[in-house]
Order: C-alpha cells, then structure tokens, then sequence
C-alpha cells in the first residue's frame, strides 16, 4: 500500500460503503432507467455486489462513489444529446475491427499500432472518460485526464509499468461499457464474484447497444466516416453480443503462451484491485483470474470452430507481433482487403521506432509465487492450445509438460 493511500484512508474512513443506494443521489440513480438502453437491474447488481463482496478501503469507498456518480450523470448527459442531435443515432459504424483474446498477449500495443494510420479511429482515453466534448467554452477533458492519470501514479506506481497510459492512448471497450454498467471493468476493479456471475448469465448486449450510441455519438463529429479500431480482451465473453450489434466486425484475435498471460494478468489485477481494497489474497486472485481466463481459452477454442473459417477473423500471435509488429499489420490489411497508404505505413514505423518494446518494461512473472504451478495452467488450458498453439510449439509443449514432468495428461486421436 503507498504512503498516499494510507493517508487517503486515514482521512475518509468514516465513509459508508458505495453499495447503499441511499447515499447516490436520487436525480443521479435516475439517470440508471433512461432508455440507453436501461441500467436500473445492472447497477442494483452492481451495488449488492460493491456492499458484500468488494472489502473496499476507506478511499475506495470513496473513490467508487463519486466513480459511479460520474457515470450516471454521464448517461444524463449522453441522453440530452442524443435527443437534441438525432442523427447521431443514424451513423453508419461499418465493418469495425475489434482487437481480442487472451489479456496481456499484445492487443493493446497492436491497437496502439493501428492506432497510427489517420483512415482509423481508436476511442481516446480521455474520450472513454467522457465522450461529451462541451458545447461552448473550453474542452478541459484532456486536462482532467492528465490530473487523474497523475494521482493514480502516485496511488499506485506500479501501474506506470504494467499497463501505461495518457489522456490520448487508445483506450479498451469495457471503460465506454462503464456507464451501461454492465461491464467486466468492474470485475477487473474489484472483487465482486456475484456480479461477474450475473452478468454472465444476463449477458452484454444492452452493454453494446449503449457502446454504439457512443461512438455514433464521436463519429458525427467527423467530416468523413472513420474506420473503428477497437480492443478488449473481455469481448471473448461475448462474442454472440458483439457479433449480434456489430454482424460486420472484423475480429482479431491475438494469442499467447498461458503461461506468461496468467501471471501477468494476476500482477495487474492485483496493482488494480489494490487502490481500491482493504486487502488483497494474491493466492486466490490467481485461482480465481486462472479459472476465468481458461474459460475464456474454452471460448476462443469454440470460436475457432465456427468463426475462423470466415474472412473477417485473422489470428496473430504474440511472438509474431512483437518481433515484426509491421509484418503483423501487412498482415491484417491484407487478410481484410484494406489499403495501407504509404503515410499510415510511414506512422507505423515511427511508432514502433519509438516504442521498440511497446511502453512495456520487463518484468518476472513467476508463477510459485502466486502459488500455481505451470501444471495447472497447462491443464486448465488444454482446449486452447489443441486448438491455437502452432504445430511446433505445440510439441514442445507436450514434450516439457507431458506426463512424464508434471502429470499433464495427453490428449489422444
């Protein structure tokens, strides 16, 4: 915990918890049933969720609250323009790409890549925060990004290595989910088990719905339609829903070792969850970001029996995409039939130039110490590998983690 954090707690730990509704303003939690599509049920789940389950400090408590005003009063917002500029409504979003797979296996870098080509839009940071640029005076969005940005680092530092940001860097999906409020983004913040259960089991498509009234929202500002880049690792969960809102998306799906995408993804859910939580169990974050995660792998697998048959469906690994990251893009416009203009290749260089290691330091990421072992990850995810590993790697995945190491049983013909 930093010296920040402590003091934050020392100073608001008189806070009730953010799960009693009492406490968000009744003109707030009413902006939960306009029709964006309505979010009255996803926040009432989310706020049992926040009161039993999330052990919040004294500044997440804090923090959560004036988050989930924020969001209210942006659907309020996003409702009055909606209403006063319709055509917003009637934008075209043809043909999106959406980035996916296994967190932590080079999505957000290859976004950042794409990102460079001036044909492409990506949803900014600042953007994903408030997608309501004013309609007089000064935008001061990108200001209060920096300020935010500036206090999580000093919160928690190590997060300026996991996973960096600024108010222009593309930002994921499940930040314009947010005030749908049925968003894994939550489940990434917090340790909230039953609202992740119930979400899955009510599904996203009223979160993609919401999701494209945004960016119909940022498009018509635009002289010209824009391509869409967008990226989430949590659209592997629903799949079914983007595909039902987008049934034009081009999809990417970025894949990579389990190995190094499971300690990885618990070291920054870890970072995450601890600005926000009294305390956190790392053993059982492990388990608990294993068994989702395999899951996760379950779907990519099935998704590769029925999806990658299609066009619209290119697979990139992670070692490909980190040693030639403009090899990978040839790829992707070639695959999609899309032009790659000598200015955006020209970009693209430079920005690889730039970020040769894509903003990422290296880290350890040792899987003992979050008490697992490379046997349960190989286990928990050998539909993915049957299905995606390439031929050589898949050998010599069996061969050091068959039976005659660790117990990994052999699939057979």
């Amino acid at each position: 915990m930093s010296g920040l954090k402590r003091a934050l707690d020392r100073l608001v730990r008189w806070l009730p918890a953010p799960g009693d509704a009492r406490l968000i303003p009744a003109a707030d939690l009413a902006a939960a049933d306009l029709d964006l599509p309505p979010a009255g049920e996803a926040l009432r789940r989310l706020l049992e969720a926040l009161e039993r389950e999330a052990d919040l400090s004294a500044f997440g408590r804090l923090s959560t609250r004036r988050d989930l005003r924020r969001l209210l009063r942006l659907r309020r917002r996003l409702h009055e323009t909606l209403r006063r500029a319709p055509e917003s409504e009637r934008q075209t979003l043809a043909a999106p790409i959406f980035i996916t797979g296994l967190p932590r296996s080079g999505s957000t870098f290859l976004h950042r890549l794409l990102a460079q080509d001036p044909a492409q839009r990506v949803v900014r940071h600042f953007e994903a925060l408030d997608p309501l640029a004013p309609s007089d005076g000064p935008d001061l969005r990108r200001v209060r990004t920096r300020a935010q940005l500036a206090f999580i680092e000093r919160l928690a530092p190590e997060l300026a290595g996991l996973h960096p940001l600024t108010s222009d860097t593309p930002q994921e999906c499940t930040e314009l989910f947010a005030a749908s409020f049925r968003s894994l983004r939550f489940d990434t913040t917090y340790d909230i088990p039953s609202y992740r259960a119930w979400l899955d089991r009510a599904g996203s498509r009223d979160a993609y719905r919401f999701h494209r009234r945004v960016l119909g929202v940022l498009q018509a500002r635009a002289a010209t339609a824009p391509r869409w880049v967008l990226k989430s690792p949590d659209h592997v969960f629903s799949l079914d829903d983007l595909l039902a809102e987008y049934p034009d998306a081009r999809l990417i799906f970025t894949h990579r070792d389990p190995l190094q995408v499971i300690p990885s993804v618990v070291r920054l859910t870890a970072a995450l969850r601890g600005m926000f939580a009294e305390a956190i169990d790392v053993a059982a974050l492990a388990r608990e970001q294993l068994a989702r995660w395999s899951e996760g792998g379950q779907r990519l697998a099935r998704a590769r029996a029925t999806a990658s048959a299609s066009g619209t469906v290119l697979h990139l690994e992670y070692r490909d995409l980190v040693t030639d990251p403009l090899d990978a893009v040839r790829r992707i416009y070639a695959h999609f039939g899309l032009p790659l203009e000598p200015a955006a290749r020209a970009a693209m260089a430079a920005f690889v130039a730039a970020h040769p290691d894509g903003d990422y330091r290296s880290h350890g990421h040792d899987l003992e110490r979050y008490g697992l072992s490379a046997a349960e990850v190989a286990r928990a995810f050998e539909d993915y590998l049957d299905a995606y590993a390439p031929e050589r790697e898949h050998a010599a995945w069996r061969r050091r983690w068959g039976p005659d190491r660790r117990g990994v049983p052999q699939r057979r013909a």
